[in-house]
């Protein structure tokens, strides 16, 4: 099916399933540990023997030589597999990294050996014995040193953008901003590991494993592995998280691969929790000059963003200019990015990348603006409102609801009770207010759904869609049940399987909205086989309550069946993207409290409001923004991977040291979602929401604590180093 014209009434807009809370189809499984995740896959009496990766201790160089054996004596041994065994390998169409194979190290923890063995125990102890000798080389690990020689990415990412005149709107602006900001680099700390278990049957693999992405991950795989595609079977039914570092094959699905072909056995590989931040991607550091000029009235003249990150050499950006480019009004304008050569781990996308950190430093900016404006910061962000792409004028926002988000939350928050900048006392804690507003792009991705009815009126779904704890397998289910006139109880979804039709898989805020628009075409296409089969007229059927009708004549839907009927389609996207700039927005707000004595932080209220589309199901919905929001405080307060400018690597790469949020850090959040459909979007008139609920929030936590002493900390994350000092003085 091609979407290539809004959406009109269809049967979506019934609403009878589709948009009401409903419970996750999959939480009983999930609640009382049921669900298989993919390391606790076990076919009944396979053999399954277990790897252990290790991973380089240079961060660039070679490998001259590993000696292996005093391992293959240790206990429990039944093979090794090392990067100079296997040879150069070719990384696969969605790879910057390599994940293994050859003698050069391009980062450290870089996989260069999997040990295994009868039991994990045995494999991790043996890991100990293997004896590599590297050839070290001098690598470029700071992102600041390495500014003056950072070049113009790639022109797929637009690195450049300009408006109108910046430079002289910039220097007549009455009022003005100047100022750098920075965001550290980020690992995504998903629960559940990155993990495999991969099974050779002659030619044939199979591998369970924790994927986004089923497809990108399949044909990776297949290039690494020098076989067919077709010889691939991925299953990934279960994902603990991803946030963006599983959308692409890594190291655990290869080694697995290597280890199980030669050991011939079934083998089991976890990434240890230690290995993964270095092993694995992350979100890069950023560092962000942004110049704003005004006129006295708040208007916005000229603005400018420019961006530098840095990433393995034929990586690319962290495009933190996305949302300056849509945001906000101004005739003249200019962004830019540039890309430096680092060898660090891979950077590359971690929930909302481009606008979390693009939104981090531009949300600050903007209060920084209003400050010196003397203005309140939820006016100065609605005068400068656009309905229309501010770059292309002639394109204009298929919907746009930035200042109903902002009244709304405002209202709701009670924003008129924020006090003046430190001037709130609460005992030893110095009270603030923040705002800023949330911004993503509505992203689409082809998506396929195969949906079968059977004899007993029972609907089933299959498509290689991912559930990264999101909701998919609920949503999912909603769709099929409204389009086939049956409750949620009589479908049945099956994911998380390469042998099913192609999804968008989980990503880029695009999964929902995507793979439902999948299911959809592929209910329509089982709708046209049941009225083909009945004759009726496709045109005038109705399918409600489980059953058929047209006209005066009724038929029950699984009678309707017969033997069984299928329907298959992939939804395609046609240009109205291109003549409808098509995003999220909302509004975020946080009231904290910052010891006056010792600088710590405590958030105590958060409201996110969000316009994006139609909910899908706002319990699932909710679930995502709530713990975006989490994550959103984690980046403002604690997170940061510290990196070793003289070795090459993250230090602090474990949870013990990688401080995200805990229950104790976080709490009450509100949602409210703003009650709007886009038919330009899709047929299931929705958006993405899951990372919208991110972008923007550890901004108004920097704002309310601006609020709250008057300190603007322009550095990333806001940790009490950066505060005490500044504090006032308290008698």
């Amino acid at each position: 099916m091609q979407f290539d014209k809004p959406a009109t009434t269809n049967p979506i807009d019934q609403l009878k399933v589709v948009g009401k809370p409903t419970l996750r189809i999959d939480g009983e499984l999930k609640t009382t540990g049921t669900a298989i995740y993919a390391y606790e896959w076990n076919e009944p009496n396979a053999p399954y023997a277990y790897g252990y990766p290790v991973g380089a201790a240079i961060a660039k160089g070679k490998v001259r030589a590993i000696d292996a054996s005093d391992a293959r004596k240790a206990p429990g041994v039944l093979g090794i597999v090392t990067t100079l065994d296997v040879g150069d390998l070719d990384k696969g169409k969605y790879n910057t990294a390599t994940l293994f194979g050859g003698a050069e190290i391009q980062h450290y923890h870089q996989a260069v050996a999997v040990v295994v063995a009868e039991t994990f125990e045995q494999a991790r102890a043996a890991a100990t014995d293997l004896k590599i000798d590297y050839e070290a080389e001098a690598g470029t690990f700071d992102l600041r040193a390495a500014m003056a020689s950072a070049q113009k990415p790639d022109e797929s990412t637009e690195p450049d953008t300009a408006v109108g005149d910046f430079e002289g709107a910039f220097r007549s602006a009455p009022v003005s901003l100047n100022e750098t900001y920075t965001t550290p680099d980020q690992s995504h700390s998903m629960m559940e590991p990155h993990a495999s278990v991969a099974s050779w049957d002659g030619d044939q693999l199979t591998v369970w494993t924790s994927s986004q992405m089923i497809d990108w991950w399949r044909s990776d795989l297949a290039t690494t592995l020098g076989v067919d595609k077709e010889k691939v079977h991925l299953m990934s039914t279960f994902v603990g998280g991803g946030f963006g570092g599983k959308l692409f094959l890594r190291a655990d699905a290869v080694l697995a691969a290597f280890a199980a072909r030669e050991v011939g056995r079934p083998v089991k590989v976890a990434l240890p929790r230690p290995l993964m931040p270095n092993n694995t991607t992350h979100r890069p550091a950023t560092i962000q000059r942004i110049r704003i000029g005004a006129e006295r009235d708040g208007k916005i003249t000229a603005i400018a963003h420019e961006s530098w990150s840095g990433d393995l050499k034929g990586g690319g950006p962290e495009t933190a200019v996305n949302q300056t480019r849509l945001l906000y009004a101004g005739a003249n304008r200019m962004t830019a990015m540039r890309l430096a050569a680092l060898d660090l781990p891979e950077g590359n996308a971690m929930r909302a990348p481009g606008e979390a950190p693009g939104l981090m430093a531009l949300e600050i900016a903007i209060d920084e603006m209003a400050v010196k404006l003397a203005m309140d910061p939820v006016q100065f962000r609605m005068v400068n409102d656009t309905q229309v792409d501010p770059e292309h004028p002639d394109r204009p926002f298929s919907h746009r609801n930035l200042i109903g988000c902002l009244a709304l939350g405002a209202e709701r928050f009670g924003w008129h009770r924020r006090p003046a900048t430190a001037s709130r006392r609460e005992g030893n804690w110095l009270v603030g207010m923040g705002v800023a507003a949330a911004f993503r792009n509505n992203l689409v991705m082809p998506s396929g759904a195969r949906v079968k009815l059977d004899s007993d009126g029972i609907v089933t779904v299959e498509t290689d869609m991912t559930d990264i704890g999101t909701g998919s397998y609920t949503i999912i289910a909603q769709t099929a049940a409204e389009m086939m006139g049956v409750g949620i109880d009589r479908v049945r979804v099956r994911l998380g399987d390469s042998q099913f039709p192609v999804s968008a898989g989980s990503g880029g805020q695009f999964g929902a909205n995507s793979s439902t628009s999948g299911v959809y075409a592929a209910c329509v296409k089982l709708r046209e086989a049941v009225a083909s089969k009945l004759g009726f007229n496709s045109d005038d059927v109705v399918f409600e309550n489980g059953q058929v009708r047209s006209g005066n004549r009724t038929v029950a839907l699984a009678e309707a069946a017969g033997d069984g009927l299928v329907g298959e389609d992939t939804m395609e996207w046609g240009d109205l993207a291109k003549t409808h700039q098509q995003s999220t927005f909302g509004a975020h707000f946080v009231e904290l409290g910052v010891d006056a004595f010792t600088g710590e932080t405590r958030i105590r209220r958060m409201l996110a409001v969000c316009a994006a589309g139609r909910i899908l199901n706002p319990i699932t919905a909710r679930s995502q923004v709530i713990g975006a929001m989490t994550m959103g405080a984690g980046a403002a307060l604690t997170e940061e991977l510290a990196v070793d400018t003289r070795r090459g690597f993250f230090v602090n790469h474990d949870l013990a040291s990688y401080e995200v949020p805990v229950h104790a850090d976080i709490p009450h959040q509100d949602v409210i979602f703003m009650d709007e459909t886009d038919p330009m979007s899709s047929p299931m008139k929705a958006k993405g929401v899951g990372e919208l609920g991110l972008c923007g929030v550890s901004a108004a936590v920097a704002n309310a604590i601006f609020n709250a002493t008057g300190i603007r900390v322009r550095q990333y994350p806001i940790t009490l180093d950066k505060l005490i000092a500044g504090l006032p003085v308290v008698a």
